[in-house]
């Protein structure tokens, strides 16, 4: 387990079909979660997903000496309404371990804490998204994005918008608390008091965060998971073709 006061943090990045030579181990991963992956319109996207649900699962495994396929999902009551959509959390009793995942256009970002966590990745907006969504976040975030170069604005605004999205996922509240509500941009100072927020590096094409629910966040640790490492010993499982 991550010691008090560090976050564990993994990427993923979906390599290219002439790269996969193996098939998924869909084995450890729940009926809906199989369904879910059978269901996506591309497969490129259904391949991110069930990539990113196996590695949770193995990385939680892990971490708690559980057989993977053995762990159960629930999901804790939302702060906004109380409703069974909030912060998702592990059905094991008295479960020390805080999770948090986000995938999103080829590459799949994992977050695991001793204190709640969130974290978002996403690809770089295009320029309309930029134009469009910077008028619903906070008054001093979007003048921190006006003031940026225009060359750097999109790059800019993506890495707000995963500080962000981070944020409201580890609250457990996602989109459903205003995105004008709570300043995430370039002052750490001025950010949520009890929470830690970092940029996490991705590349050039996406962006990526984490919100730690700590103000004396004493490091973090990035790893790479080697998509090897999820595919089934017995050559069964779901295979991204070239087709």
């Amino acid at each position: 387990m991550p010691a008090e006061g560090r976050a564990d943090l993994w990427l993923l990045r979906l390599p290219s079909p002439e790269d996969i030579t193996g098939t998924l181990d869909l084995s450890v991963l729940d009926e809906s979660e199989r369904a879910r992956a059978s269901s996506c319109r591309r497969q490129k996207g259904g391949f991110l997903y069930a990539s990113a649900h196996i590695a949770l699962r193995r990385l939680l495994g892990a971490y708690l000496d559980h057989p993977p396929a053995g762990l159960r999902f629930v999901r804790l009551p939302c702060p906004c309404c109380d409703e069974p959509h909030g912060r998702p959390t592990l059905g094991v009793p008295d479960s020390a371990v805080h999770f948090s995942l986000s995938h999103s256009s080829g590459m799949a970002l994992i977050g695991i804490a001793a204190v709640p966590i969130g974290v978002d990745v996403e690809e770089v907006p295009g320029t309309s998204t930029v134009k469009v969504c910077s008028t619903a976040v906070h008054p001093d975030e979007r003048a921190e994005i006006e003031a940026v170069p225009a060359s750097l604005r999109r790059a800019a605004f993506g890495q707000l918008w995963t500080r962000k999205e981070a944020y409201l996922k580890g609250l457990g509240t996602g989109l459903g608390r205003p995105l004008s509500q709570d300043y995430l941009g370039a002052e750490e100072s001025a950010r949520p008091p009890g929470w830690t927020v970092v940029d996490i590096p991705c590349g050039p094409a996406h962006t990526g965060a984490a919100a730690v629910a700590t103000e004396a966040l004493t490091g973090t640790s990035l790893r790479w998971i080697p998509i090897e490492s999820l595919y089934a010993g017995d050559g069964g499982g779901l295979c991204l073709s070239a087709a």
